[in-house]
């Protein structure tokens, strides 16, 4: 009997261990990095952000696209890595949470984080592959009816829940992706404002004073 009270209580600390592993990828501030190479800090540029976006005005398209996708890795990588090893979906979605959180309050940058959409995306690509390709779509078409890029990320974490729902995931990745998208409605409040007053950056310009 001790001997399956071992194995279980090992079982449970390595899955948490894994969840506190995610947060500290997700943390992990990839523009700030990349664009110090650049001997730039995109804290100190544009709107201060440090997602994909705001480091490209800081350290030119190169770095951007860099930071994108490391971003998405940071998402990706925690889900995946859980699903692999068989973890239960209960760990796969805390796995997911964290590394979103770690981006947005990361421990190295002082809980001074992004505003997590593209760690997002790695998380939900993690989950269900199909729906990421359908809200990259819904994306870039409501990026090239209305060239703001926040909106885009506006509707698509919107739709993604949605997406989720109609390919029948799971209820705890569907909650998951939900607080997600509540969080990034939260991180994304002053675009929010800038678009209703026509102030706020479009692909095509800088944003208005």
């Amino acid at each position: 009997m001790t001997r399956y009270y071992d194995f279980y209580y090992s079982y449970a600390v390595n899955s948490y261990l894994l969840v506190i592993l995610a947060y500290f990828i997700g943390s992990i501030p990839v523009g700030v990095l990349l664009s110090r190479m650049k001997g730039t800090d995109p804290r100190n540029v544009g709107s201060g952000n440090i997602g994909a976006t705001n480091v490209m005005r800081a350290a030119g398209k190169v770095t951007g696209i860099l930071t994108l996708g490391g971003d998405i890795l940071k998402g990706l990588i925690p889900v995946v890595v859980c699903a692999q090893t068989g973890e239960p979906e209960l760990i796969v979605a805390a796995s997911g949470l964290a590394v979103f959180v770690g981006h947005l309050f990361p421990i190295f940058l002082r809980f001074r984080g992004g505003k997590g959409v593209a760690t997002a995306l790695g998380v939900c690509l993690g989950l269900e592959p199909c729906a990421v390709a359908i809200d990259v779509v819904v994306f870039i078409a409501v990026v090239l009816k209305w060239p703001y890029v926040s909106l885009g990320s506006l509707v698509a974490a919107t739709a993604m829940p949605l997406l989720l729902y109609i390919l029948h995931a799971g209820d705890l990745y569907i909650c998951l992706v939900t607080i997600m998208a509540i969080l990034i409605f939260i991180r994304h409040k002053e675009n929010i404002r800038r678009i209703l007053a026509g102030t706020e950056s479009t692909i095509h310009a800088p944003r208005k004073s």
